[in-house]
């Protein structure tokens, strides 16, 4: 679970919420309140893991608490929409940074002057493909695969917090309001912005029900999971975040991101921290963190059409399983292929980055919501784990996950609602598309 949330978005993604607000102490914040919504979701999709210990996650969920129509709809836009986007935005980062490594490389040993400008896109899909491959081989080398890319990227957070600690690099004052630095003037655009990157860099929290069947002893683990691993991400997100305002102001954060779009932090607080050696090795970090992101995704992603594929809601192929290595390889080849036209078509993280976030969310406050239904209509069901705070706590989830849907609508306005209206209209026609499907599927078995 931790492999998949710690990606890329920790290191990319606070340069351009600095650039909407003007105060640390709101920034972190947000950071602070993006973690506890996710916790809230944590706790609700912990009850209803327990009691459906199923390989597909959202997708099961919905499909118990709104029947097949629901889950359709959502297994389409998973399928077509929502986890290329995923894949491909993390997988983007490490293309952006292999270019770093190697201009980094070239400098050193070629030519100081050297400046490598790789099509990104051509990395990141030979990113895909390969990890892809190491899936397909099974679930015991993927698990292997990840636990020790967790290990190194938790790690790695972990040692830039240490060490502003040890050398001394505490600074407060950077914490305080910025002379001269003001918020964009459109909060509310602004919040929805800065949300939705926050919600970016912390999502994975609910990929572990994914692959639910696959865990062993679910029922008593799958809590521990969902509660731990959340727990354990806000508090070094939100400590990371305190690092890099310790090293680089709020200030000078916005000015290298106004220079450079794709400005990382990451680099430039750990030259301060250990010199230029450590431009490099942020760079490595960033490598070995989309990688293991992007391989926790999609191990985890391909289980949600396999489940769909498997309730005889899609083509029934997409459900084979592979008969030596035992993994959903045809799902695995599927999420692949469309994640690479995803990578290709859209050609930017920002794109990839905000289609997801914008989608997915309409799903978890609709996952969210499922508890309602279920518990009214099953009271008397056993129940493992029970969902603190309820019903407070998934009502605010839930609550929350709809206001960012509206928030990301009105924030689109200005753009004539590109960003939002194309990908609305792919899960509006996930509607007729399942009355269309069933009565194929109807004329099929009476054929």
């Amino acid at each position: 679970m931790i492999g998949v949330i710690i990606g890329s978005g920790i290191f990319r993604t606070p340069p351009g919420i600095a650039a909407e607000f003007a105060s640390p102490w709101v920034i972190l914040g947000l950071w602070v309140a993006g973690g506890l919504l996710c916790l809230a979701g944590a706790l609700t999709f912990a009850e209803l893991a327990a009691m459906y210990p199923q390989s597909g996650g959202v997708y099961v969920f919905i499909r118990e608490g709104f029947g097949e129509c629901g889950a359709f709809v959502f297994g389409w836009a998973y399928l077509v929409l929502v986890k290329p986007f995923a894949a491909g935005g993390i997988a983007f980062i490490f293309g952006e940074h292999v270019n770093i490594l190697a201009t980094a490389i070239g400098r050193r040993f070629v030519d100081p002057s050297m400046e490598v400008h790789w099509d990104v896109r051509i990395a990141t899909t030979v990113m895909l493909i390969s990890l892809t491959a190491i899936n397909v081989r099974g679930v015991n080398l993927s698990t292997a695969f990840a636990g020790v890319l967790t290990f190194v990227k938790f790690g790695a957070l972990a040692a830039i917090v240490a060490l502003v600690v040890v050398l001394g690099r505490v600074d407060l004052s950077n914490l305080s309001h910025t002379p001269g630095v003001e918020s964009s003037g459109d909060v509310l655009a602004s919040l929805g912005l800065a949300m939705a990157a926050i919600l970016w860099t912390y999502d994975g929290w609910a990929d572990v029900g994914s692959i639910a069947g696959e865990v062993a002893e679910p029922r008593r683990r799958l809590p521990r999971i969902y509660i731990g691993g959340t727990i354990a991400v806000i508090g070094i997100y939100v400590l990371v975040n305190a690092a890099y305002f310790m090293l680089v102001p709020l200030g000078e954060m916005r000015a290298e991101r106004l220079a450079n779009p794709q400005f990382s932090v990451a680099p430039m607080v750990m030259r301060r921290l250990i010199g230029d050696a450590g431009g490099i090795a942020v760079v490595l970090i960033v490598l070995c963190s989309t990688l293991g992101s992007s391989h926790a995704s999609i191990m985890t992603g391909a289980r949600v059409s396999y489940a769909q594929a498997r309730d005889g809601l899609l083509f029934r192929f997409i459900g084979h399983v592979h008969p030596r290595w035992h993994t959903p390889d045809v799902a695995l080849l599927a999420q692949v292929g469309l994640s690479i036209v995803a990578v290709w078509f859209l050609g930017s993280f920002q794109e990839l980055a905000e289609g997801f976030v914008f989608t997915m969310w309409i799903f978890y406050g609709m996952a969210g919501a499922a508890i309602f239904v279920i518990r009214a209509r099953r009271p008397d069901a056993e129940r493992v784990f029970v969902c603190p705070g309820y019903p407070v706590v998934p009502g605010l989830f839930v609550l929350v996950a709809a206001g960012m849907t509206g928030m990301t609508i009105y924030g689109d306005r200005g753009a004539g609602f590109v960003h939002t209206l194309p990908w609305l209209g792919v899960l509006a026609a996930g509607v007729p598309g399942y009355f269309v499907w069933r009565a194929f599927t109807s004329r099929a078995r009476s054929a």
